[in-house]
């Protein structure tokens, strides 16, 4: 399997179990290192030394073929997969090899795996810095005066807060390192083997062998690269958010509790404190101990295990040092005297182990709402705004679509908002779909947390047919009105991604769009952010298989408007009356009218329409072949906006091209 994920959250424990893991990607990236130094070595030889081609195009054949992929996550992506599947070449050769293979190779080497060093460097620096701050901290007697004591404390929480930023900065790059090389690795090798293979005289006949795989891998390469950038964004923001507010991100649970306790250990005449992890399960009540060294990252020891009987406040004056508590054990005799890190550190021990002194146990498990949510009409969209290009990718500004949700949400003035008139833009009425869909106004996504995981599960399956198999079992086993207007979405996205010709939507795209907002999971983390590729594609299996949710027939009581009658001239007062007998049916569902409108008005927004005319107000001549020449008067025919920032396009006999946006006017 893959590498694991490395959680932020995991920081702050500092686990044996979260070095180990992070051991793991230090391996790799130093595994990759060397693969890179070697690779780059044996390429100048292949270039530099004709005579000796045979030898060196084994010897690089061998070394791309012994080395393989490790993702991060339990599961690859098709994508992923395909990338990892590089050809063997039989003849290799190429003139600018050193540019196209040898200097990306090299720049990544140096600019990535090596900041990756450097930051290990610092991370255990600042690790050495840290135990050593800490433990001269616990060795100070509680006799000290108070003042000392609290400047001590302070003194020691700026150490542990910037050790633990440095140790969050450095997980962040380790794991961007291992995500990048997915794809600035592999991309100069593909360009060095095209090149290779068109070098020689029957270069034709290779690159016409070569030219599906290296389609689907340039594909590969660009989904995965984008899937990269959304992923390293979410990442990113969560770094940020847990250095802003650790405390908040803790990784604790209310029937387990882990950490560094130091344990008094008492010898002949002498006592000493040693360092140990210890984890406590509230069943069995098992207190296990490892110990462990965090300078070095490796164990010390066995691991040691006993069952609590009791957990005692140990008072200041029984002892010199600060922050103990005694422990007795069902299944060994004597007492245990052990040390937490602060004060906050021991109350969370003994609250954990039920102790003698009363402390309130805080509540770390968020309410969630189990009502579940009803879900309405999600009407059929098939007319003209399905052409706008970058449909749904295309965010609106936030002012106006918030104005647009609080209009629409406002039951004084729902009735009078027009979505048809030139007032809304397109984006602004997509986007406060998305937003309607984005749990902002739903208590779950809606696609459920409780199949969250299913479907994630389900996109990691081999078999494609199996893969969508499953993803359509889990479907019909959502909630009626879940899987009611997931069945109506999925068609209204099929269609738009029919379109993708013309609004550059595919269904790729839309599951990059769509994946995050149906399947969101219910806690933010590093293994749920690298899932994300798997959301999509659980939304592209869905576009793609939009009939097979519909395995039962809705029911009359749900009544649609036909596709013409959507797509006629009936205004937008006469459709509401014929969708308000529907609503009467189903259960109240706060915000649906502004749903269903909103995906209405996508369908008939005559801001966008393929169909409109506009008159030329002065004359141009055209500087380019993609622009249309014409005088005052001309009439066009299919205006609609154009990729180009200040220009439309349009039709004029026959021919289509560009027209400047201020010469001309809409009738």
């Amino acid at each position: 399997m893959g590498l694991p994920a490395l959680e932020f959250s995991d920081c702050y424990l500092d686990s044996p179990q979260f070095r180990e893991r992070l051991k793991s990607h230090e391996l790799e990236l130093d595994k990759t290192n060397k693969f890179i130094k070697e690779l780059i070595k044996d390429g100048k030889a292949l270039i530099q030394a004709l005579k000796n081609l045979s030898a060196a195009k084994r010897k690089f054949a061998e070394s791309l073929n012994e080395f393989k992929f490790q993702c991060i996550g339990d599961a690859e992506t098709d994508d992923e997969i395909c990338i990892g599947e590089l050809p063997l070449c039989s003849r290799l050769c190429i003139e600018n090899a050193n540019d196209v293979l040898i200097a990306p190779l090299e720049r990544f080497r140096k600019e990535q795996i090596g900041a990756a060093k450097e930051a290990k460097k610092k991370y255990d620096k600042e690790t050495e810095k840290y135990c050593a701050v800490l433990e001269k901290h616990l060795s100070l007697s509680a006799k000290k005066k108070e003042a000392q004591l609290h400047e001590a404390d302070n003194q020691v929480d700026n150490v542990r807060q910037h050790f633990y930023e440095v140790s969050l900065e450095y997980v962040f790059k380790v794991q961007e390192v291992q995500e990048r090389k997915m794809f600035e690795f592999v991309e100069p090798l593909l360009a060095f083997l095209q090149g290779l293979f068109t070098y020689y005289h029957h270069g034709y006949e290779l690159a016409k062998d070569f030219n599906h795989f290296k389609t689907d891998l340039t594909i590969s390469i660009q989904n995965t690269r984008n899937r990269f950038e959304s992923t390293r964004s979410e990442v990113e923001s969560l770094m940020r958010k847990m250095k802003e507010n650790p405390d908040e991100h803790k990784s604790i649970s209310p029937n387990t509790m882990e950490g560094y306790l130091f344990v008094q250990e008492k010898r002949s005449f002498v006592s000493s404190w040693v360092k140990y992890y210890c984890t406590y399960h509230r069943e069995p009540k098992r207190v296990t101990m490892v110990l462990f060294d965090q300078k070095s990252g490796g164990r010390m020891g066995e691991e040691e295990s006993f069952i609590l009987k009791s957990c005692t406040r140990r008072k200041t004056d029984s002892i010199e040092k600060r922050f103990c508590f005694d422990v007795e054990a069902v299944d060994r005799p004597g007492v245990i005297t052990m040390q937490a890190l602060s004060e906050e550190d021991r109350r969370l021990w003994m609250e954990a182990m039920d102790g003698r002194e009363p402390v309130s146990f805080l509540n770390f498990v968020q309410k969630i709402d189990t009502q579940g949510c009803t879900f309405g009409i999600f009407t059929k969209i098939c007319c003209e705004c399905i052409d706008e290009q970058g449909l749904y990718r295309i965010v609106g500004v936030n002012s106006r679509v918030q104005k647009l949700l609080g209009l629409a949400m406002d039951p004084k003035t729902c009735a009078d908002v027009e979505l048809e008139g030139q007032e809304w833009e397109i984006k602004t009425i997509t986007s406060a779909i998305k937003h309607y869909l984005r749990c902002v106004m739903l208590p779950a996504p809606l696609m459920t947390y409780q199949y969250q995981r299913s479907f994630i599960k389900a996109a990691k399956l081999d078999n494609p047919e199996a893969r969508a198999a499953e993803i359509h079992n889990i479907a019909h086993r959502l909630p009626e009105k879940n899987r009611q207007m997931l069945e109506l979405l999925m068609k209204h996205l099929a269609n738009v991604a029919s379109h993708h010709q013309q609004n550059l939507m595919t269904v790729a795209n839309l599951g990059v769009v769509f994946g995050p907002t149906l399947l969101r999971p219910q806690e933010e983390t590093v293994a749920a952010i690298m899932d994300i590729k798997f959301q999509n594609i659980v939304v592209e299996i869905l576009i793609e298989n939009h009939e097979r949710v519909s395995g039962v027939k809705m029911t009359r009581s749900l009544s649609f408007c036909p596709e013409a009658e959507i797509c006629s001239d009936r205004n937008a007062s006469q459709w509401r009356g014929v969708l308000s007998n529907s609503f009467q049916l189903l259960p109240v569902f706060p915000n649906l009218t502004l749903f269903v409108f909103l995906l209405h008005a996508t369908t008939n927004c005559p801001a966008s329409s393929a169909q409109r005319k506009a008159r030329a107000l002065y004359a141009c001549k055209a500087e380019h072949d993609s622009e249309l020449s014409f005088i005052a008067g001309t009439v066009f025919e299919n205006v609609h906006p154009s990729r180009e920032p200040g220009w439309l396009e349009g039709t004029l006999d026959g021919r289509t091209g560009l027209i400047p946006e201020n010469y001309v006017e809409f009738l």
